[in-house]
């Protein structure tokens, strides 16, 4: 694991692959847009004026339809979404999921000249080590998004999950899979990515038992909002989430337990039978444009993988830590991993997790 977040510190020496070299002469043209792009993204997850601009610019209806984990997003379209969808927002552990089952089209990199303007510490990672399939849109961590009484201490842990004694208030706990157990099996000091049993069937345990004392299990924007409207007093959510919810009230903060926790890159993906293909490669370069890049991230405050934009960035969030974690952060996160037939383990556990 060790390796995987250096290979995000590092600066990589390489460039992207501009190009495959069996494409056809064709195919590696850009050719002219089409006039419809199906979007299927995250949940408050692009600012509306990014949609409104591009539509502008290319003549462009641009239907956004939304969802809240990785596995309805690969659920969809292996139920027929590949020919509905011409971009979709896959995270990175999902990916090989979907290479593998041929569910996404590879990139046509000359129609994508931005993507020069990544990060080279984002691009060229394992589950996609060519950015054959993906470009990266953004990045950031899973935490605590916790509403603080004057004058109260929080101990930053998980223990304000797992441990009744800690326990502050309501909670709730992040509705994806592999981010709830691997959070259970960092609290107890194991990896994110664990596949020995025994752990996985003592994470199992530890999220059955806290989600009797919870308010269940939410999107991260369902359990911001609820700590907002002070029905809930701790919520498992993506950083930028309470990035936003932050700047709407100052008595709620953010924080990576000192158990550590996950860092994820986002990324975009063309579905294998995109009806709009060629607009969907317009649609992925205007997002690495830098200042629609930075565009994205100024609204999402995430953190960007988009090296050129970050001079246009707020200087405020580029100093934010919450946004930008310091190194001894970072040093505690983790990638979630493909893991293979193993992911099945996960299922299993999920569905165990959830039954009454």
């Amino acid at each position: 694991m060790k390796r995987l977040l250096l290979v995000l510190l590092l600066p990589l020496c390489a460039t992207p692959v501009r190009a495959q070299r069996n494409m056809s002469e064709e195919d590696s043209q850009p050719r002219k847009p089409s006039s419809a792009l199906n979007l299927f993204i995250w949940r408050e997850y692009i600012d509306p004026q990014i949609i409104q601009s591009f539509e502008q610019e290319y003549g462009c209806k641009v239907t956004v339809n939304v969802y809240e984990d990785n596995e309805t997003l690969l659920a969809r379209l292996e139920d027929g979404g590949t020919s509905v969808y011409d971009v979709v927002v896959p995270s990175d552990y999902i990916v090989h999921s979907m290479t593998s089952r041929k569910l996404l089209a590879p990139l046509r990199h000359a129609n994508i000249p931005n993507i020069e303007n990544l990060d080279p510490r984002f691009a060229g990672l394992d589950f996609d080590p060519r950015n054959q399939y993906t470009v990266p849109y953004q990045w950031g961590t899973v935490g605590l998004y916790v509403r603080k009484k004057p004058g109260e201490t929080i101990d930053e842990s998980w223990g304000l999950i797992f441990d009744a004694k800690k326990q502050i208030g309501p909670f709730l706990m992040i509705n994806d899979a592999r981010s709830a157990i691997g959070i259970a099996l960092k609290y107890k000091g194991c990896s994110f990515n664990s596949t020995d049993k025994k752990q996985l069937l003592n994470a199992r345990d530890l999220l059955i038992v806290a989600r009797k004392r919870s308010l269940g299990f939410d999107g991260a924007v369902g359990a911001k909002n609820r700590v907002l409207a002070k029905t809930c007093r701790v919520g498992m959510v993506y950083n930028g989430d309470a990035v936003r919810g932050m700047r709407l009230d100052p008595d709620t903060f953010y924080f990576v337990p000192r158990e550590g926790s996950e860092i994820w890159l986002d990324n975009l993906a063309v579905p294998v039978h995109a009806r709009h293909r060629d607009m969907a490669e317009t649609f992925i370069n205007y997002i690495l444009d830098p200042r629609i890049g930075a565009q994205v991230s100024n609204f999402n405050q995430y953190a960007t993988p988009n090296r050129a934009a970050l001079e246009f960035i707020k200087p405020e969030d580029r100093s934010n830590p919450v946004i930008y974690p310091p190194s001894d952060v970072m040093n505690k996160l983790e990638f979630v991993r493909d893991l293979g037939p193993r992911n099945a383990w996960y299922d299993e556990l999920w569905t165990s997790i959830n039954s009454p």
